[in-house]
């Protein structure tokens, strides 16, 4: 196969094109390991991470007491706090009203990776709009 052929006006842009854009060091220490996951449901809400945000998911991190975690429960990708009761670990939801549930009580549970940082993205505002 060719290289890809423009099918449309090429960008004056194309000039300037050198490589992707990447997140900041500090925000992203080690870049092959991190993931970005967009947030769907309310089930760590407790943690201030809302429906819809982006979260960054460390996979060389290792998680510690308190840690909301990228759990992978049953085969569902699923954020949970991980927590450390005497030599047990839990995975909870982030809520009071919702039991915690020790690790080997799971049929199948791997912490995938660590969220280090959560983004809330807002609508840019739209001119002519309030």
């Amino acid at each position: 196969m060719g290289p890809a052929v423009c099918a449309g006006f090429p960008s004056p842009a194309d000039d300037f094109l050198e490589e992707a854009l990447g997140l900041p060091r500090w925000l992203v220490p080690n870049p092959p390991a991190t993931f970005l996951w967009r947030v769907s449901g309310s089930s760590v809400i407790g943690a201030g991470i809302h429906d819809g945000d982006i979260v960054i998911v460390d996979r060389s991190a290792e998680p510690a007491h308190d840690d909301i975690v990228l759990a992978i429960v049953e085969g569902v990708a699923s954020l949970k706090r991980y927590r450390i009761n005497g030599n047990r670990a839990t995975l909870s939801f982030d809520s009071p009203d919702l039991p915690a549930t020790p690790i080997e009580d799971i049929a199948e549970a791997t912490i995938w990776g660590v969220v280090t940082t959560s983004l809330r993205l807002h609508r840019p505002l739209v001119r002519g709009r309030r």
